[in-house]
């Protein structure tokens, strides 16, 4: 059992009872559980309870909280208590909370942190500046740097002075930066450790050190950490001053935020704002209705084939039947195919350049998945003594020609998403499923006209 479901009863009674003793009852806990508990209470319990605790003890737990439990809990606290713990939080933690609360209390809060942090709000200014997606909104302005020319006790020095000041903020590498603020080169504190302490910082450092502007996307940067390795990337800007640098547990926080987003678009869901039991119902009918009623609509061409080739089913014996077989097929193939494709794209395994070699291999993909499932539907039809082998054989080449069309369509669409600008993850599996649905029911009808043209000729059509 969660600690936060055991301890929440006990921590709304002391708020109710005691509230000064609750600070005592948390001291012990980790600020990731306390989170927790926060979020077991109501909005009013938890403010209440934050605005209780030291700034310093409130910082790490607010900070853990999701954005909207932010901002419900800071419109119920005094701004001076908000503005308080939010100068113990860490820079990027900081900008990200300023900037989902609404403008009207950011300026309030801001001008309380003002008094209270006149650097601290100046980061706030600094980071809030660049777009919530790229690498400037993401970064942090608490980093250990150090002139080239000092030695590597005194690199040393720096590093225990910053973690002395800095409890929960880790220390991947200490920057070196020349006296116009550039960054001139790195060293990770494993290399220091084993350094001489008499060194130059200069001897030990690597100069050539990977960097980011801070106009680039968040997702750009999180594929060059993974790629390369790296626990920290540092933001640098046109002049190669260092502006700042983002940690791997900021960047883990992106690739899972972008995760969460594509796999609901796969779904046919708009992205929710908030975790599943914070969404509101009516919340929940807009994001999922006005994609229900989108796919709808889509279905509508399915109905108007279906009604423009009624002659057809009506002369081919057990069509009608065998239909939704074989469009979902060709939905399935589109499916796996897209999401596939849109994996391999959000990776960066796959590039645009690569679009005819992806459309070769689907292609030739189709071809003989749509053959093996045209051999067991040939056999699954001929199992009926009231079916004819020309029958069997229209639906053994549907399914060829359905499967082949789903993998190349459901390869081919979010590629072709990306190139006019929009996110692959549109080309939903609902979505691509619809699309393929119209495709199928023309693959059948051709083909029945093909092998079958006597039967539908016999019947008048």
């Amino acid at each position: 059992m969660r600690l936060s479901l055991l301890i929440a009863p006990d921590v709304k009674q002391l708020l109710r009872e005691d509230p000064d003793q609750v600070s005592e009852l948390l001291e012990e806990i980790h600020p990731e559980d306390l989170a927790d508990i926060i979020a077991e209470l109501s909005p009013d319990e938890a403010a209440k309870l934050l605005a209780r605790m030291p700034a310093e003890g409130a910082a790490p737990i607010f900070e853990r909280l999701e954005e909207h439990e932010q901002e419900e809990i800071a419109e119920l606290m005094p701004p001076e208590s908000v503005a308080h713990i939010a100068s113990e939080m860490a820079p990027d933690d900081r900008a990200d909370f300023f900037s989902v609360i609404p403008d009207a209390l950011e300026d309030v809060i801001l001008e309380k942190l003002e008094k209270v942090d006149p650097e601290a709000a100046e980061d706030v200014r600094e980071i809030e500046k660049w777009p919530e997606t790229a690498a400037g909104h993401l970064m942090t302005t608490d980093y250990v740097q150090i002139n080239p020319s000092a030695t590597v006790a005194a690199a040393l020095d720096a590093v225990r002075a910053f973690a002395r000041e800095n409890d929960d903020e880790p220390v991947y590498n200490v920057w070196a930066l020349d006296e116009r603020e550039r960054l001139v080169g790195a060293c990770s504190l494993t290399e220091l450790v084993v350094a001489a302490p008499v060194q130059l910082f200069r001897d030990v450092h690597n100069d050539n050190v990977m960097t980011v502007p801070p106009d680039l996307d968040q997702e750009e940067v999180a594929k060059r950490m993974s790629k390369y390795d790296l626990n920290v990337m540092p933001v640098v800007d046109a002049d190669g001053v260092l502006l700042g640098v983002i940690t791997i547990d900021d960047v883990i926080d992106v690739l899972t935020a972008e995760q969460t987003e594509d796999v609901q678009k796969l779904g046919g869901v708009e992205p929710l704002d908030v975790p599943y039991f914070q969404t509101s119902f009516v919340s929940f009918i807009r994001k999922r209705g006005v994609w229900l009623l989108a796919l709808f609509f889509g279905e509508f061409f399915t109905q108007t084939a279906l009604r423009h080739y009624d002659p057809v089913f009506e002369a081919v014996k057990g069509a009608a039947y065998y239909v939704p077989l074989l469009i979902s097929a060709g939905g399935n193939s589109g499916s796996q195919s897209s999401t596939l494709i849109i994996r391999g794209m959000a990776v960066g395994e796959i590039k645009m350049g690569d679009w005819w070699r992806i459309l070769f291999r689907e292609l030739g993909m189709g071809l003989v998945l749509g053959t093996g499932l045209a051999l067991v539907g040939f056999l699954r039809v001929l199992m009926y003594p009231e079916q004819h082998v020309n029958f069997a054989l229209t639906v053994a080449i549907t399914l060829v020609g359905i499967v082949t069309a789903g993998c190349t369509v459901g390869a081919m669409m979010p590629m072709l998403l990306r190139r006019i600008g929009i996110d692959p993850a549109t080309s939903s599996t609902p979505f691509i499923a619809s699309l393929v649905d119209v495709v199928g029911i023309v693959i059948f009808v051709y083909a029945a006209k093909l092998v079958m043209a006597n039967v539908i000729a016999a019947a008048g059509h």
